[in-house]
């Protein structure tokens, strides 16, 4: 699920979960493992990519609706996980966002170091209103970082998607390149920072994402059990199995 290349001193760390790369627990763990284990085999930088037209779906809703409650309970656990992974990932990653990129699609870039985006007609967002989810505090939070209050209020309520020029024109992202260009673009990124002086680069990332990894030092046992208790809810099941159903009538026969 996930294909791994080596570009040097960078890893390229791409999802490979067909048809969407929709966020599985099983994808989720091994996502989680790679990014951890990374370090330790003399990757200095990561690159996480998706397919073309498609980084990621978000969470496999129509899987989480097979679950039972503490299934589900450890679906979210795993998500928070893996975002924290993310975070405190002890080398930069950029996200190139190849393409589709919807609620937990944009929630995985959102906590990378950077974020590049393909052109193309393909939109990215937290949309998770818009599917009957509230938006977790700790995405909400890790929002407001990004593109500041008033934007997140704006995003995040109406549960916007938005096309790549318009996600740079809010500060969801840091370019819009090509797709032909995109991962090495990215990899450019990574190269630029490692060229830098080592130690006084890691320390001020490490300063620079202080209140990111700040976020998980709230009680995300208690929010775990908002989010998991919000899943369900009568208005986000039926808005979810209403999901489900065109996801369904959509799917190739």
């Amino acid at each position: 699920m996930i294909q791994i290349t080596d570009h040097g001193a960078v890893r390229e760390l791409r999802l490979n979960r067909p048809p969407a790369n929709a966020l599985s627990p099983d994808l989720m763990a091994a996502l989680k493992q790679a990014i951890e284990a990374a370090p330790g085999e003399n990757a200095l930088a990561l690159v996480l990519s998706g397919s073309p037209g498609m980084f990621s779906a978000g969470l496999d809703v129509p899987l989480l609706l097979t679950l039972d409650r503490a299934a589900i309970a450890n679906a979210w656990q795993a998500l928070y996980t893996l975002l924290r992974t993310i975070a405190n990932s002890p080398i930069p990653m950029a996200a190139a966002i190849t393409g589709h990129a919807p609620a937990g699609g944009t929630v995985l870039a959102l906590f990378c170091d950077w974020r590049g985006a393909a052109t193309g007609n393909w939109k990215m967002g937290l949309n998770e209103v818009q599917v009957g989810i509230p938006l977790p505090p700790l995405i909400l939070g890790a929002l407001r970082r990004l593109v500041g209050l008033r934007q997140a209020e704006r995003l995040g309520v109406g549960g916007l998607m938005l096309s790549p020029e318009q996600a740079l024109h809010v500060g969801l992202v840091d370019e819009v390149v090509s797709p032909d260009q995109l991962t090495s673009r990215a990899l450019e990124w990574c190269t630029g920072l490692l060229k830098l002086p080592r130690q006084a680069m890691s320390a001020t990332r490490r300063q620079a994402r202080a209140d990111l990894i700040e976020l998980f030092e709230h009680d995300l046992d208690r929010e775990l059990s908002a989010v998991t208790a919000s899943w369900w809810s009568e208005e986000t099941q039926s808005t979810l199995r209403s999901l489900a159903e065109r996801l369904a009538s959509k799917a190739p026969r």
